[in-house]
Formats: structure tokens, sequence, C-alpha cells
């Protein structure tokens, strides 16, 4: 997926100026697709010099002029085709993970402490998540045209309590090790025991 293609799909919804963009990204798109606010205005340019998008100044008293993006019809179809593709599972690539992997040879009290920071940071993100649920799909369900953000919404949820359980039971099993134990058992799920 490409930037463009993030951005053409925002602009599904409604035409929106760089700086609207900017803050969905912010508020949703960039919970899973990571973009900095000079890139999103670069790409803009990019799109609209393919014809997929075109900006309309709109004239404001006692601020500057703002420019409103709109998808062409050319737009339309090239996020369709873009949309019909097969996906490509996201990779991971996790400093913290290589780190556990290397345990033997890293010192266990800087992971700990990332794996609390971590910890705070998925539980924070679940409760966002949630708060997201529950004020824009508080029955928990949603017109058509919203069933993506739900069904993402959802995921989003899931993956962060997921993630926090696992930085619990990664603390836990580095606490014990750090007592001096030679062996450490971990619980095994049923998941674990499904494969």
């Amino acid at each position: 997926m490409a930037l463009g293609d993030a951005i053409l799909a925002c602009l599904t919804e409604h035409p929106m100026t760089g700086y609207e963009l900017a803050k969905t990204f912010d508020s949703s798109i960039g919970f899973f697709w990571k973009t900095d606010h000079q890139q999103i205005y670069r790409e803009l340019s990019r799109l609209r010099d393919r014809g997929y998008i075109q900006g309309r100044e709109v004239v404001q008293t006692g601020k500057p002029n703002k420019l409103v993006y709109t998808l062409t019809p050319e737009g339309r179809a090239a996020f369709r085709h873009w949309a019909a593709r097969p996906s490509t599972p996201a990779s991971t690539k996790d400093d913290l993970l290589v780190r556990l992997y290397a345990l033997g040879a890293t010192d266990i009290e800087p992971l700990r402490a990332d794996l609390m920071a971590r910890l705070e940071h998925h539980r924070d993100r679940a409760d966002r998540y949630d708060r997201i649920l529950k004020k824009r799909f508080p029955d928990g369900t949603a017109a058509p045209s919203d069933l993506g953000k739900l069904l993402n919404l959802r995921l989003g949820l899931r993956h962060e309590r997921m993630v926090a359980t696992w930085c619990e039971e990664a603390i836990t099993a580095l606490s014990s090790l750090s007592s001096a134990s030679t062996v450490v058992s971990l619980a095994s799920d049923a998941s674990d025991n499904a494969s």
C-alpha cells in the first residue's frame, strides 16, 4: 500500500483539506498506516499531478484561504483498481522482539522497563479504541458504509489487548528469570495447544 492509496481512501468519504486529511490520519487511518503531515502534503501534490484529485480554493475571511481536495473520476477508478488487488500481510519489524530473541546476551532490567512501557502503550491504545467504539458504534452495529471502520476498530482493540496480555506474560517471565532461576516455565494457553 502506498500513502496515495490511503489518501484516496480518506477522500472517498468526503472532500477534505490537507489539514483535515492529516487529522484523519492522526485519529483513524494512522492507527494502521503511519505517516507525517509533510508526507501527506507532498503526496497530495503527486496525486493532483496524476489527475487523481483536484483542489478547490476556498476563500476565508480573517484566515488564509484553504484548498479542499476532491477525488476525480480517475482517482475513484485508481482507488477501485488498487482496492481490488490482493492485500499483502503486514510484516513485523520490532527491535524489542529482536532483543528478546537474544535474551541470553542482553541485560534484563532495560528489557523489563521497555516491556512495562510497551504494556502502558498498548493499554492506552486499547482504551482509546474502546472509547471510539463506544462513541461511534454504541450498539455494536454500523451502516454498510461504516462497517469497515467498525471491523478495523474491533481488530485494533483485540490486537492491543492481546499484546498487553503478552507484555504482562513477558514481564512476569523476565522477573522470574532475574530472580536467578535457570528455567522459566510459561503457562500455555488454549491457542498454544491448538497448534
